[in-house]
């Protein structure tokens, strides 16, 4: 199984979030990892007002998505911040993903590059999933991968291959909280295709439910999906203030408003 092009370092580092009522949902968390990225891999510093540039980019915007490039070069690392309506937010089974197999030896690792030319498009319904040696399943395009089996929650081991999601982490926090048995283990190709349940989980669209992989039907996402999104929807505005939260809570899996 080849591996894909090793990403271009110089087009730097990338976070994209989620925006509710203006506000950067978890900017805090995001900027630590980025911070993180381009420490480890740069031995750079975050500009010092890129959070508050981020929050200024948000305002206004009722549900939207944030991108936050970050650049290393020159006496400090350059940054561009921009914020677009998303595609959806908390999507139900009629907008699930359409999963489409991309060998990827050895993984992307652990770090979100910006240079994303290697994954195709990725746009729409149709997600790239990312296979190790083996058909082991690594991550998504744009998210990591949860299945569901006799009532156990099951998703890649964070081990270096793969991106930490911070959505990740969240709903595993949230499927603790419903008392749901959470396991690290590889899984491959053919668990996905048994499984009860394949969701994914990214920072904007949430816990996404996963339709097809390579044209063969999975699973309807059901009762441990729908348990974890909405405490993860819930996690993830209370802090925010009631009035930019309420309306988010209120909807629930609904499509956010198209990019025009």
């Amino acid at each position: 199984m080849a591996g894909l092009p090793v990403p271009d370092r110089d087009r730097g580092l990338f976070e994209t979030l989620l925006i509710v009522d203006g506000m950067p949902v978890e900017l805090g968390a995001h900027l630590e990892r980025l911070a993180a990225s381009l420490a480890a891999l740069f031995e750079a510093e975050l500009p010092p007002e890129l959070a508050d540039a981020a929050r200024e980019n948000g305002r206004g915007m009722g549900l939207g998505r944030m991108r936050i490039d970050v650049r290393p070069g020159g006496a400090a690392p350059s940054f561009a911040v921009e914020a677009v309506h998303p595609g959806d937010f908390f999507p139900g089974r009629e907008r699930a993903a359409a999963l489409c197999s991309l060998p990827c030896d050895g993984g992307l690792g652990p770090h979100k590059w910006a240079d994303r030319r290697a994954l195709g498009g990725s746009g729409g319904s149709s997600v790239p999933l990312l296979l190790d040696r083996g058909d082991e399943v690594l991550e998504a395009a744009r998210a990591n991968v949860f299945v569901a089996t006799e009532g156990v929650l099951k998703t890649p081991p964070a081990d270096g291959r793969i991106l930490p999601g911070l959505a990740r982490a969240g709903a595993v926090a949230a499927a603790n909280e419903a008392e749901v048995e959470v396991v690290e283990t590889p899984l491959t190709r053919g668990d996905l295709l048994d499984a009860d349940e394949v969701f994914l989980t990214g920072s904007v669209r949430g816990v996404e439910p996963a339709r097809s992989l390579d044209g063969a039907s999975l699973r309807t996402a059901g009762t441990l999906s729908r348990r974890v999104g909405d405490r993860l929807r819930r996690r993830w505005l209370a802090g925010l203030p009631v009035a930019a939260a309420a309306p988010a809570l209120a909807a629930g899996p609904r499509p956010g408003p198209r990019a025009r």
